[in-house]
């Protein structure tokens, strides 16, 4: 007797489940996508206990008649592709034909919808038809599905909380409104609004719709082509960032992708302007031809392959060091606004000495958003030290306002520049070690080190093997900070292995000269003259990037004589008392 057997289409469908509908989130992917295909302008989801219970998506889109709103649940049904060939030149975001048949195996399913004079409704429990009745003729499509997972209880219990399923599928609506932003979308849990979006085709005015007015007021807009490629959107300042990654949103005809190149590129294209721990805002939309690319790598359809990769991430790259490099990254302090219709009652509760107007009185600016660009970049303007406070920051002062520099960050970044040219040009220049260090490594490090020991030998420090396992070094490079010539070669010698995975000479000489810098610079609580302190300023003016540390910090912060005198009540007080 046979042992090998067909599986049920049920049993089958269930198993596709388990790669395409993975939680709740990628029910409502699943659904919103077919409704984009469908060529909706207003797509409303509506969600129960974040999903748990009830996910329902309603579009205006082209809706379906009878005989294709059952054959969508058939599993390899689709219409998005008819042969072999337009697998290769893929222009929806759906196209598999498994995503209808694996959600209602494993859910309670109730699809309306309508093409033309006469609606449909079929609903279906667990994978099987119960009914398929008239409807009404409203074009487009509603769909509800119901107890998600409650005819397969292992992977019902691997949900999460309900606020890690909504804060998923919040995220994922976000990032779908930033790829259509012509579509209006509108997010509900338990009937409170989350998300709403006007589809007005305004990609700023999405940013400031998800992540609000602060933020889209400090986006820089950025373009450029390729012979291959279009790439548009907007990156923020980089003061302005995150915590993870989510917030790097790339999106590819259409279609929001995870491609570990393309976040790499655009949080390295960052670096020295902001923390390495922390990650900029950016929605770049890449358009390109379908042929060029290859979607069908993964059911979920998130990950993606490129033709021509490296032009494209080169290009990236270029386009958002170009567009920050020429931009004055002094942040600026701005006081609260004070409309003058409130000014009369801050007088009086400033006569009585009440401390209740801050939270009151200060009100925002007008919602209207301005594509605001910071000045060009130009030198730092000339400013004159008077004072420094704790011994880390240093007062200065000119006609436009006040400006406070934190020494140790304004030092690393002048030596930052100085060793990353210094590496980047060696010279022949060494001095021998007094006495020679030497320094023994387990054997799989001493291995790393002995296979670059002529790449460390062309930075002029003199290696070679002592022993089993060890190392003994005889003499240095000129550069090195006095003092610390020891640990300068052993954090050198720690970097070569700890890189040695993906060793370039651009990445050691990048950390190395981060390194460096900080073991060179002045420390916080170390008072300096007025003297030292002119000479810091004339040298942080020559720097290439002089508004922040190699690791992002800000070296300086400006106050404008405006925001000053507003801080302190002044601006328009004189007319009032």
């Amino acid at each position: 007797m046979s042992k090998i057997h067909l599986m049920d289409e049920i049993l089958a469908n269930k198993i596709a489940a388990g790669e395409v509908v993975e939680k709740c989130v990628s029910v409502v992917k699943e659904l919103v996508e077919n409704s984009i295909d469908a060529k909706a302008s207003i797509i409303k989801v509506e969600l129960k206990d974040a999903g748990t219970q009830l996910i329902k998506v309603t579009d205006n889109g082209i809706g379906m008649d009878e005989e294709d709103s059952l054959m969508a649940f058939q599993r390899h049904a689709t219409s998005k592709i008819i042969d072999e060939s337009d697998l290769y030149r893929i222009s929806t975001l759906g196209f598999r034909g498994e995503a209808l048949p694996s959600i209602a195996s494993v859910s309670n399913v109730t699809l309306k919808t309508c093409s033309k004079n006469i609606g449909t409704i079929v609903n279906i429990s667990g994978g099987k038809v119960l009914s398929v009745t008239k409807g009404d003729a409203r074009i487009g499509t509603i769909i509800e599905i119901k107890n998600l997972f409650y005819n397969t209880p292992a992977r019902l219990k691997h949900i999460k909380s309900l606020y890690s399923e909504l804060a998923n599928i919040t995220e994922y609506m976000n990032k779908i409104a930033f790829s259509h932003p012509n579509i209006k979308f509108t997010l509900t849990n338990n009937d409170n609004k989350i998300l709403e979006t006007d589809g007005r085709g305004d990609l700023l005015k999405t940013i400031k719709d998800i992540y609000g007015l602060e933020v889209a007021k400090k986006m820089y807009k950025v373009k450029s082509n390729l012979d291959d490629y279009e790439i548009e959107g907007y990156i923020s300042y980089p003061s302005v960032n995150r915590s993870n990654k989510n917030h790097m949103i790339t999106i590819v005809n259409g279609r929001v992708v995870k491609n570990y190149d393309l976040n790499r590129t655009i949080n390295d294209s960052y670096h020295s302007y902001k923390p390495d721990n922390r990650y900029p805002i950016v929605v770049l939309k890449i358009n390109v031809d379908p042929s060029l690319i290859d979607v069908n790598i993964h059911p979920t359809k998130m990950d993606i392959k490129f033709s021509k990769m490296n032009e494209l991430l080169d290009e990236i790259s270029t386009m958002i060091k170009n567009t920050i490099g020429t931009k004055n990254l002094i942040p600026k302090v701005t006081a609260p606004v004070v409309e003058k219709k409130h000014y009369e009652q801050f007088v009086l509760d400033f006569n009585k000495k009440e401390e209740v107007y801050e939270q009151e009185l200060f009100v925002n600016e007008d919602l209207t958003i301005k594509e605001e660009v910071e000045d060009e970049k130009k030198e730092l303007e000339a400013m004159y030290p008077v004072g420094i406070v704790h011994g880390t920051y240093i007062i200065c002062q000119n006609e436009l306002g006040m400006y406070l520099i934190d020494q140790h960050a304004a030092k690393e970044r002048i030596n930052y520049e100085i060793y990353k040219e210094k590496l980047g040009n060696p010279k022949k220049d060494s001095l021998p070690l007094l006495f020679p260090i030497t320094i023994e490594y387990p054997s799989n490090e001493f291995i790393i080190l002995k296979e670059n020991f002529e790449f460390i030998r062309s930075l002029n420090i003199d290696i070679n093997e002592f022993g089993i396992n060890s190392i003994i070094i005889k003499s240095h490079p000129t550069w090195l900070p006095k003092g610390h010539e020891e640990e300068a070669i052993k954090k050198i010698l720690d970097l070569i292995i700890n890189i040695e995975k993906n060793f370039t000479i651009e990445k050691f000489n990048e950390k190395l000269a981060t390194t460096l810098a900080c073991k060179m610079s002045i420390k916080a609580n170390t008072n300096i003259t007025i003297e030292e302190m002119e000479r810091l300023i004339s040298d942080l003016r020559k720097c290439d990037n002089p508004y922040n540390c190699p690791h992002g910090r800000p070296t300086i912060i400006f106050y404008s004589t405006y925001e000053l005198e507003k801080l302190f009540k002044r601006s328009g007080f004189e007319n009032l008392v």
